[in-house]
């Protein structure tokens, strides 16, 4: 609203500066006729050739006017978004335009405006793109590395076989890793350039639920943790296969930060016409300055468990929540747990 005041402001005192340009040369005009007809003695010709050079010599005053006019309100910021677009073009995102609106009768300030928000957004989609990189690259070193040492000692002729088991679930560890590295980052890739979403469809969450958790039962029991599960019957118009990456991730995240004798709940219900599902643990938890970046690609607030993941998961959650037009927030404290909860 105040860029459409102040446009219109801008037309309004145009016209005004227009009126009292017409209105000057009138009032100029009328004594300037007069004086000429005396001083010629009511002589008609001598008054009119007068009155065409005043005519002519205010004229040109306007016209001199009209080009300052142009030159301030057109050709210059013209110019100044011309070698803007320029320098953009050539991937300088540091280009910034200083506008008068003072002289901004013709809207290229709202576009110098536009023009400097572009110019922060890809700066900032290039710094982000080259963090990206950097940090896919460092993610993918190290599996690599471990990869290509544990098949170097397997060549070995002298390794009895304990030895060689023991090598081999390493190696196959990291290749696991690397495979779902490999795999979110691809489903990262996908929700950022698909524009609209299809395969709509019903989706009853607590089935969905249900057969999760029955896949992550023995992990469950294997650590010792307690499962406390209420699911009320809860249906929603969304897409399936990316709701279950969603309840995927959060479960796994619970039973990884959560140490045997702890506790896992999971819950879904439906509020005002909305799914609500949470999953909490009274696992390792995190700080406020964790929980704020937690959905941050590659960012992993706890460092003891690096080796079982790679910092895309929750990256990859908030991007599907923000896909299918739903939200999700988390509340934790250091030392008693955390808990995610996700509206559909």
């Amino acid at each position: 609203m105040k860029r459409s005041s102040d446009k219109n402001s801008s037309t309004v005192w145009g016209y005004v500066v227009f009126f009292i340009i017409i209105a000057t040369i009138i009032t100029l005009s009328i004594p300037i006729y007069d004086y000429a007809r005396q001083r010629s003695g009511g002589d008609k010709g001598v008054t009119s050739v007068v009155m065409l050079l005043v005519i002519l010599f205010l004229a040109g005053l306007g016209v001199l006017a009209d080009v300052i006019r142009r030159k301030l309100t057109f050709e210059k910021p013209l110019d100044q978004i011309r070698q803007a677009t320029e320098s953009i073009a050539k991937g300088d995102f540091s280009v910034r335009l200083n506008s008068d609106s003072r002289f901004d009768a013709s809207g290229y300030d709202e576009i110098m405006q536009n023009l400097n928000i572009m110019a922060q957004e890809l700066s900032k989609s290039e710094i982000l793109k080259s963090d990206f990189v950097a940090n896919v690259s460092h993610e993918l070193k190290t599996p690599l590395a471990v990869i290509q040492s544990y098949c170097q000692l397997l060549q070995e002729k002298n390794l009895d076989e304990e030895e060689r088991i023991k090598y081999a679930q390493a190696l196959d560890q990291a290749a696991k890793r690397l495979t779902a590295l490999v795999t979110n980052i691809l489903k990262l890739n996908k929700l950022e350039n698909q524009q609209i979403l299809t395969d709509f469809e019903d989706v009853k969450i607590h089935s969905q639920l249900e057969d999760l958790i029955v896949n992550y039962v023995d992990l469950i029991e294997e650590k010792g943790i307690e499962l406390e599960v209420d699911l009320q019957e809860v249906t929603v118009n969304s897409v399936a296969g990316y709701l279950e990456i969603v309840w995927s991730n959060l479960l796994s995240n619970a039973i990884k930060f959560t140490d045997g004798g702890g506790k896992i709940k999971v819950s879904a219900k439906q509020v005002d016409g909305k799914a609500v599902v949470s999953v909490s643990d009274s696992g390792v938890g995190m700080t406020p300055e964790t929980g704020n970046r937690i959905f941050e690609k590659f960012y992993q607030g706890d460092t003891s468990h690096t080796q079982e993941g790679n910092g895309l998961g929750l990256a990859l959650v908030k991007k599907v929540i923000d896909k299918l037009g739903g939200s999700i927030s988390v509340s934790s404290q250091l030392g008693k747990g955390s808990t995610f909860t996700v509206t559909i």
